[in-house]
């Protein structure tokens, strides 16, 4: 028995079909490394979930690792301010890099570490007591104190890994869409300042998030939009079969083309969804080296990677509100493809204005996503069908 290569809502273990991506991200690392300076704007890759956001991140950070970058990692959540995570990732990335600036620099770093993560507030009893005893004396803190004190951070810690002899500092931003609009704009805006000096400044950002990441930094710092926002698609069918061939190769073993027609056409180029029909693929395989996974095996494996799908379904249902389940029907009665905004409106009984909020609600949830002027489609195959079903059930 072989392990099982393939990682369902895990970073994939080989990353297919993100090779244009890829190089937007070596362009700005090169960038860093060869001058020491900036590498641009902030970089923001945008889609649904499933399509790879976080496995382009991981990919982009090896490849950061490899060229001599310190590399600091953030999983933005609305229930956590982002900043202090920001100041204890970059914090713990120097530690391990032993890039940690001496002497007086080194009690000045430490300083901003502690000063950034008590202005904006940071999970732990310490934290929260010194916060506590601020808010009962203090006014809150100026955003233009934040601003100031993450330059400061993010120059010393960029300037501490080029001196030890680094390519530079790079910052990861996961989940992006999630941080509070103030935090937004204090990154933003302490990204604009050190552009103004960028020579000085051997950093990069690239950053994920759901399709709505560009408007909410639009609509934190209208220079907001200055970023450099690209859109991640499913995979091209040639990019499909990579994903499925390449993790099984590694274990020795290989696919029919029959099995790999029907998964590519089962996934429709659905990263999460390639991964999990390759597990469950191999799982009713169970495949010695040398084997070859068939349509049999695809066959047997299919009823789990629906009921996984499904659930997936059920979940994204039941997490809609009323009103938001009114447009969800209505939309999967219009058909699988595109919907425009009129057909939903008509489905629901009401005027194309009405749907606005729950339609801006279900593409934040990333449930459903914008694909043109007034027309939308789901995120997750299947589940237009789902809903429809749900009329039977």
């Amino acid at each position: 028995m072989r392990r099982n290569p393939y990682t369902p809502g895990q970073v994939p273990r080989i990353l297919a079909g993100r090779a244009v991506e890829m190089r937007r991200i070596e362009g700005l690392l090169a960038r860093v490394a060869t001058y020491g300076e900036l590498g641009g704007p902030l970089l923001v890759f945008h889609a649904p979930r499933g399509i790879g956001k976080t496995s382009l991140l991981r990919a982009g950070q090896r490849r950061a690792v490899e060229s001599g970058f310190v590399t600091a990692w953030v999983a933005c959540s609305r229930q956590r301010p982002v900043l202090p995570e920001i100041a204890h990732s970059v914090g713990r990335a120097l530690e391990r890099a032993d890039a940690v600036p001496s002497g007086a620099a080194g009690q000045r770093w430490r300083g901003q570490l502690e000063r950034l993560t008590v202005e904006v507030g940071v999970p732990g009893a310490k934290v929260q007591a010194q916060v506590a005893r601020r808010q009962s004396t203090e006014a809150p803190p100026a955003p233009h104190a934040a601003i100031g004190v993450l330059e400061s951070l993010l120059h010393d810690a960029a300037t501490a890994v080029r001196e030890h002899g680094g390519a530079g500092l790079l910052l990861l931003l996961d989940e992006l869409h999630t941080a509070s609009p103030d935090d937004m704009s204090v990154l933003l805006n302490t990204l604009q300042n050190l552009d103004g000096e960028r020579t000085e400044n051997p950093f990069a950002a690239v950053a994920a998030g759901l399709p709505v990441t560009p408007e909410a930094l639009t609509r934190a710092a209208t220079f907001g939009e200055r970023s450099t926002f690209i859109s991640l698609d499913v995979l091209s069918e040639i990019d499909a079969r990579a994903a499925l061939v390449a993790p099984a190769e590694a274990e020795g073993v290989g696919w029919t083309p029959a099995a790999l027609d029907a998964i590519v056409a089962e996934s429709r180029g659905y990263p999460y969804l390639l991964q999990l029909l390759g597990s469950t693929t191999w799982d009713a395989a169970d495949p010695a080296a040398g084997a070859r996974l068939t349509l049999t095996h695809v066959k047997r494996g299919l009823p789990v990677a629906r009921d996984q799908l499904t659930a997936m379904h059920r979940a994204r249902w039941g997490a809609a509100t009323r009103l938001e389940q009114r447009f969800l029907a209505a939309m999967a009665a219009a058909g699988d493809a595109n919907v425009t905004r009129a057909a939903i409106a008509a489905g629901m009984g009401v005027d194309s204005r009405a749907i606005s909020v729950p339609r801006e609600r279900l593409i934040e949830k990333g449930v459903i996503e914008p694909v043109g002027h007034g027309l939308v489609r789901f995120t997750l195959p299947g589940f237009a069908a789902y809903v429809r079903g749900l009329d039977d059930a």
